[in-house]
C-alpha cells in the first residue's frame, strides 16, 4: 500500500461530499426551467428516458475514466483523459474547447447576477422596462471585469462560496418540490392537467434541437475527476460519487419539472420563463402558503450567492485552463505570460475581450429577455460539443484497454462499451449541431435568420481561435530559432 494512503494526518474528501460538490457545479434549480419552456410537461418523460440511456451512462463513463487516471501530478479531468489516450494535440484541443465553452456561460452567469439583484431590489420582473440593452450589457461586462481584477481575492474563498451557495440552492430546490407536494395535498389547484397527452413526448426536429439544453443542464460529471486524488480509496469511492450524482440529478430534473407543471400551465408558458421563471415559481409558492414574497426573496438571495460563486469558479478555471496540460507547445508566449503575482494577465484580457464580443453580438437583439435566451441557447450548442469529447476519451480508453488499468469498469464487454459510448457520442454531437437552429423565434423570419447567423459566428470565433494559437506558437518558436 502506498504510504500516502495510510498517513493519519492527511485530510481526505468523502465520496458523499464529492458528489455534492460536483452536483452543485453541474445543475442548479434554474436549469430545469430552460428545457421546460422548450418542451413543456413532456420534458418529464424525456428526462426519464435521458436518465436511463444517457445521464447514468455518462456518469459511469466518467467514473471509469476518473479511476483510470488518478496521478496526483496530473490535473485530472477531460483534458488529461484525452492527452493520455490520444496524445498531446488532442489534449490541447480539449483544453481549448473546454475553455471556449465556458465563456458564453460566464456571460450568462453575469446576466443572472443582474437579474437576481433586480428581483432583490425591485421585487418584480420590470428589469426589461427599466434598463436598456446597452446598460444591461455594460453592467454584465463590469461584473466580469470586477471578478477578473479581484480573482485572487475570490479564489481564496472559492470552495467555501461554492459549498455554501450550492448547498443552499439544492435545499431551495428540495423545499420547492416538498412544498409543492404538500400544497397539492392541501388542495392547491394545478395549473396543468396531468394527463398522458400532456406528458407524451414529440420526437421532432424541435425536440432534438432543444435537447442540447438538457445536456447542458446536466453536463459536468467529469469535473469530479479533478478531486480523485483527494479520496481515500478512489477506485471504490469515485464510482459511488458518480452514482449519487446521477440519482440526485434525476431527482431534481424529474420531480422539479413535475412541480413546475403545478404552478405553470405547460401549454401557455410566459415568454420570459427562462429569465424570470424561478422567481415567478417561488412567488406563487409563497402566495399559496400565505407567506407573501418571502420565498421569492429567499431564492433571489440564494441565486445571487450561487451565481457569484459560479462566476468565481469560472474566472478561476478560465485563467488556468489555457496553461494546462500541453498548452506551452500550442500557445503563444504572450498569452501565457504572468505578472509578479503569478497571474496570467494577458489571458484575463483575452477572456474579457471574447466576453465583450459576445455581449456586443447579443446587443443586436431586441430586448433583455431575447439576450438572456440567446446566451442560454448558445450554451446548448457549445457545452454539448465539449461533453461529446468525454465519450471520445472513453472509446479511446477501451480501444487501448491493455495499456491502462481502470479501478472501475463500465460494461465489461468491449463491444457493449463501444455501443454505449458510440451512442452517447452520436446523440450528443447531433443535439449540439441541431442546437444551431433558433427556437424562440418563428422559422423563416428575419429574427430567426439573425439568430442563426449569430450562432454560427459565435461558434466559429470561440472555437476558431484554437486553430490560430498553434500557428502563433510556431511563429514564436521560429523566431527563437533564428535568434
Amino acid at each position: 500500500m502506498v504510504q500516502e494512503e495510510i498517513t493519519p494526518n492527511r485530510r481526505y474528501m468523502s465520496w458523499p461530499v464529492l458528489s455534492l460538490l460536483v452536483f452543485i457545479t453541474v445543475i442548479g434549480f434554474e436549469n430545469i426551467f430552460y428545457p421546460f419552456q422548450n418542451q413543456g410537461l413532456s420534458v418529464v418523460i424525456n428526462w426519464v428516458i435521458l436518465l436511463v440511456i444517457y445521464i447514468v451512462p455518462y456518469a459511469l463513463i466518467s467514473a471509469q475514466l476518473g479511476t483510470t487516471f488518478t496521478r496526483a501530478d496530473e490535473g485530472g479531468g477531460l483534458a488529461t483523459w484525452m492527452r493520455r489516450t490520444l496524445g498531446d494535440t488532442w489534449g490541447y484541443w480539449t483544453s481549448w474547447i473546454y475553455w471556449a465553452q465556458t465563456l458564453p456561460y460566464l456571460v450568462d452567469v453575469s446576466n443572472s447576477v443582474i437579474v437576481a439583484l433586480s428581483w432583490l431590489i425591485l421585487g418584480d420582473n420590470t428589469l426589461g422596462k427599466r434598463m436598456s440593452n446597452l446598460t444591461f450589457g455594460l453592467l454584465t461586462f463590469a461584473i466580469i471585469l470586477l471578478f477578473i481584477v479581484l480573482e485572487n481575492l475570490f479564489s481564496r474563498s472559492l470552495e467555501v462560496m461554492s459549498l455554501i451557495g450550492g448547498a443552499a440552492m439544492f435545499l431551495m430546490a428540495v423545499l420547492f418540490v416538498a412544498l409543492t407536494a404538500a400544497g397539492l395535498a392541501k388542495g392547491v389547484h394545478s395549473a396543468t392537467t396531468f394527463t398522458w397527452a400532456a406528458f407524451r413526448p414529440h420526437f421532432s426536429m424541435h425536440y432534438f434541437a432543444t435537447t442540447g439544453l438538457l445536456i447542458f443542464a446536466t453536463s459536468g460529471a467529469e469535473l469530479g475527476a479533478t478531486y480523485v486524488a483527494q479520496l481515500r480509496n478512489p477506485k471504490k469511492e469515485f464510482p459511488k460519487a458518480m452514482w449519487a450524482l446521477a440519482i440526485m440529478t434525476g431527482f431534481l430534473v424529474i420531480f422539479g419539472s413535475l412541480a413546475l407543471g403545478v404552478w405553470f400551465n405547460a401549454n401557455h408558458l410566459p415568454d420570459d420563463l427562462k429569465m424570470n421563471g424561478a422567481y415567478y415559481a417561488f412567488s406563487m409558492l409563497g402566495k399559496a402558503w400565505g407567506w407573501g414574497k418571502t420565498l421569492m426573496y429567499m431564492f433571489a438571495g440564494t441565486q445571487l450567492l450561487f451565481m457569484l460563486a459560479q462566476l468565481a469558479v469560472l474566472i478561476d478555471a478560465s485563467s488556468r485552463v489555457l496553461s494546462a496540460d500541453t498548452a506551452m507547445r500550442f500557445m503563444p508566449k504572450w498569452l501565457l505570460q504572468k505578472n509578479k503575482q503569478g497571474r496570467p494577465v494577458h489571458s484575463y484580457i483575452f477572456t474579457a475581450a471574447l466576453c465583450l464580443f459576445l455581449l456586443l453580438l447579443s446587443g443586436t437583439l431586441p430586448n433583455i429577455n431575447a439576450i438572456f435566451n440567446w446566451l442560454l441557447n448558445l450554451n446548448g450548442i457549445v457545452s454539448p460539443y465539449k461533453t461529446a469529447l468525454v465519450f471520445v476519451a472513453f472509446l479511446a480508453l477501451r480501444a487501448k484497454a491493455d495499456k491502462f488499468t481502470s479501478g472501475y469498469t463500465f460494461i465489461k464487454s468491449k463491444a457493449g462499451a463501444y455501443l454505449v459510448g458510440g451512442w452517447c457520442f452520436v446523440f450528443t454531437f447531433i443535439c449540439a449541431t441541431l442546437g444551431f437552429l433558433p427556437q424562440e423565434v418563428v422559422f423563416g423570419t428575419t429574427g430567426w435568420t439573425h439568430q442563426l447567423v449569430m450562432n454560427i459566428i459565435s461558434v466559429i470565433v470561440l472555437f476558431g481561435f484554437g486553430f490560430i494559437m498553434p500557428l502563433l506558437a510556431r511563429r514564436d518558436i521560429a523566431k527563437e530559432n533564428l535568434e
